[in-house]
């Protein structure tokens, strides 16, 4: 089987299996995500800190640059269901990277909720990456006949 005809089934799989709940989850999620990114934008010490333990600074450069651009415009674009899967993709590698060597530092105690919380939203990415975004969503919008919009 090719890949296309995999991902159309996927895709319709997804569709009728979607309640509209978890739209609101998904709109959630990118909200959470963009202030996360706005938050990381303001956080200066947090970003000098990074930098200042890096042996490679314009790494560390380029990756906050990354993290805050893909928070910011990733998390708009999930909650509005606008290329969802895309936006994901590029959620996914920091997440892995906040649940696996970032806050793993601080120990896994509950009190360490940004850890619990990069769990939670690595878990929702990957439910969305499968979901996809949505009956509310843009994409459905574009997707969608123009005679089934009253639906």
């Amino acid at each position: 089987m090719n890949l296309t005809h995999n991902f159309n089934r996927m895709e319709h799989w997804a569709d009728t299996h979607h309640p509209a709940w978890l739209d609101i989850v998904r709109m959630g999620l990118g909200i959470f995500l963009f202030i996360k990114g706005f938050m990381f934008i303001q956080d200066t010490g947090a970003l000098f800190s990074i930098m200042q333990k890096s042996q490679f600074p314009w790494v560390s450069i380029g990756l906050a640059h990354y993290v805050a651009f893909a928070h910011l415009v990733g998390g708009f674009l999930i909650a509005i269901g606008l290329i969802t899967r895309v936006a994901i993709l590029f959620q996914i590698p920091i997440l892995l990277g906040a649940v696996f060597f970032i806050n793993p530092e601080r120990g896994f105690y509950s009190e360490n909720t940004e850890l619990w919380s990069s769990i939670v939203v690595l878990v929702l990415l990957i439910a969305f990456l499968i979901y996809g975004s949505g009956r509310y969503s843009v994409d459905r919008l574009i997707r969608k006949p123009k005679s089934d919009w009253l639906y």
